[in-house]
């Protein structure tokens, strides 16, 4: 996470499963962000649920957040009520 926040962001090769679920725990704390990069080098950020089952496929590129607690409109309700409580 000192990296991460040193750096603003930290790419993670596609087989680093260590990395991958330290990063997964991170991002559900929303300590980070995590953007999964596509074969045509777009991002397409992940959600804490879909980091939790990403595959080792694709590089990850592990971001500080912008703001604390960020919740996205595009974000499925259910995701959403796990930050409800923070947004109070």
């Amino acid at each position: 996470m000192d990296a991460v926040y040193a750096a603003g962001s930290l790419p993670i090769a596609a087989g680093d499963r260590a990395t991958k679920v330290m990063a997964t725990r991170l991002t559900i704390f929303g300590f980070v962000v995590i953007d999964e990069i596509q074969a045509d080098g777009s991002a397409r950020r992940l959600r804490p649920s879909e980091a939790f089952h990403a595959s080792t496929e694709c590089p990850w590129r592990v971001s500080k957040p912008s703001g604390r607690y960020r919740i996205a409109e595009e974000w499925p309700e259910s995701d959403r009520e796990l930050f409800a409580a923070l947004q109070a």
